[in-house]
């Protein structure tokens, strides 16, 4: 069950889906409206560009797509499994996606679009940070998935299901996280341009710090 997972994993997921809808909010006003933290737009519009001509917008979308895969390769090679445990490589895995984060705005800031890529490699790898732990599949770059396990939820209370909080609370934070992301985003643009990227790598930065104090501590 749920209510198995450690106290943090509330907070964490929260401020892992924050960073995801600043970068994504990002992207939305830099990167030609196009999103980065989640592909199901990406995939779209490579197909439609399947109707037209351009070569470079096709391999730009394409590279979004492979360079999620990447990230959350490297998330599977770092983590092997789904299991929730102290001493794992979640600090290290913080770490990359801090440093792809600062290279991708570096990238963009010189006017390369090899930025994105890179943007969408640290998505990809945030998203597979978190997989189905207790019977709870959390996904923190996006929040279709989440919206629709809790619609499921609700809609069980009312055949005489018990709602299960926990599990509604830490989707609830993860919506929220996403939404104060995007604004934070969104305002961090507006003032900084690409040099936004900076916030969330630092913000993954601190966590990564965070977790591996913590897990020294209660190891």
């Amino acid at each position: 069950m749920i209510s198995q997972l450690p106290k943090w994993v509330e907070l964490g997921a929260f401020f892992l889906a924050l960073i995801a809808g600043c970068i994504n909010a990002i992207g939305l006003l830099g990167f030609e409206h196009q999103s980065v933290s989640h592909l199901s737009g990406t995939a779209t519009l490579l197909g439609t560009e399947f109707l037209s001509s351009s070569f470079r917008k096709a391999f730009h979308l394409v590279g979004i797509l492979l360079s999620f895969f990447c990230g959350a390769c490297i998330a599977g090679f770092l983590l092997h499994d789904s299991a929730l445990k102290l001493g794992r490589h979640y600090d290290t895995a913080l770490f990359i996606e801090s440093i792809l984060l600062c290279l991708s705005s570096w990238l963009l800031i010189s006017g390369s679009f090899y930025g994105h890529f890179l943007a969408s490699a640290a998505c990809g790898l945030q998203n597979a940070l978190a997989t189905t732990y207790s019977g709870a599949i959390i996904r923190t770059t996006h929040i279709t998935g989440i919206v629709t396990d809790l619609g499921i939820m609700f809609g069980s209370v009312f055949k005489g299901k018990a709602l299960d909080k926990r599990k509604t609370k830490l989707f609830l934070f993860i919506i929220f996280g996403f939404i104060l992301g995007g604004t934070c985003g969104a305002l961090l643009y507006i003032e900084f341009a690409f040099r936004a990227l900076y916030v969330p790598a630092a913000v993954c930065l601190i966590m990564a710090l965070s977790y591996r104090v913590y897990a020294k501590i209660h190891s």
